[in-house]
């Protein structure tokens, strides 16, 4: 079976990684993310319909009355209505809500109206970020001990890069960024650190085990090794994630979004990321293979 030359598109991959970046931390530094209700603070109403209403009229009518930012979308099922409100209002915001879905042909009742405090939103902000860090930073210290720091270094860049193309995404097209959301981003962390540390595994075997010099190849042939089994993985996990984004509801709509980007780029970043940039670092086959020590005594002659 021919080999693919994955290492000869290294540059073209490595265009392609750092335009995406800009764009991502463009989009970032320009637009930022459209933080949801667990982050901003605000009021959540569910309401129930005896027939399946359409959300497009419901966010009409909410916005003629002063709602304008209401985000609107089905929960469970088409009856069970799910309405998110960017600012906090009185205690009878539930009622108020009712009263404005509510219609003859098709009447409403309230299950449950709930506040979220700006002061939890900036807790939840801060603290998933502290625990988005903390789980590069514990990454980086796994790989540098299991393989070597070059291997951390690329690992780390490439869960990096995952996680700001996804972001950078969410901001450009400026979809609620929620916990759901959050959530996604730290499986993709762990599902892109799988798939590199796999490719390291063969890599630091078949350097282990060849006689030649060259990197290029030597990364090359691990990684055609390591294909099918990627393909198959990420394959048969998209799979599942077109039927949640299909079929799931509006609930879990963005967080399989979010999950498929991060597929996507964490099997991209695994070879034309973390595997490319060892042979940016210049590793050799010396920092796998100590040299062995010369015994400097010479022996004594009788």
């Amino acid at each position: 079976m021919r080999q693919l030359d994955f290492m000869g598109k290294r540059r073209i991959a490595f265009a392609v990684s750092v335009l995406l970046a800009v764009i991502a931390i463009g989009a970032l530094a320009f637009k930022g993310l459209n933080l949801g209700l667990d982050f901003t603070g605000g009021t959540l109403v569910e309401v129930r319909y005896e027939q399946a209403p359409a959300l497009d009229d419901l966010r009409s009518k909410l916005g003629d009355e002063g709602f304008e930012d209401a985000q609107v979308q089905t929960f469970g099922t088409s009856n069970d209505i799910l309405v998110r409100l960017q600012q906090t209002f009185d205690n009878d915001v539930g009622q108020r809500v009712v009263g404005i879905l509510d219609s003859e042909a098709n009447p409403v009742d309230l299950v449950r109206a709930e506040f979220v405090g700006a002061q939890v939103g900036d807790q939840l902000r801060d603290q998933s970020g502290m625990g988005m860090l903390l789980a590069l930073a514990v990454v980086m210290v796994y790989v540098a001990f299991r393989f070597q720091y070059k291997f951390a270094l690329g690992a780390l860049i490439s869960l990096g890069h995952d996680v700001v193309i996804i972001l950078g995404i969410f901001a450009l097209f400026g979809l609620d960024f929620d916990l759901t959301v959050l959530a996604a981003i730290l499986a993709v962390i762990g599902y892109s650190l799988n798939d590199t540390i796999i490719v390291y595994d063969r890599i630091r075997e078949n350097i282990r085990k060849s006689q030649i010099d060259d990197m290029a190849q030597i990364f090359n042939e691990s990684i055609n090794q390591t294909l099918a089994r990627t393909m198959a993985t990420s394959g048969t996990t998209l799979l599942v994630l077109l039927a949640l984004f299909f079929l799931g509801g509006d609930m879990i709509h963005n967080f399989s979004i979010a999950l498929i980007l991060g597929i996507v780029a964490g099997t991209f970043s695994s070879v034309y990321v973390s595997a490319a940039l060892l042979l940016v670092v210049k590793l050799e086959r010396k920092d796998l293979i100590p040299a062995q020590k010369e015994d400097d005594e010479e022996e004594e002659l009788p």
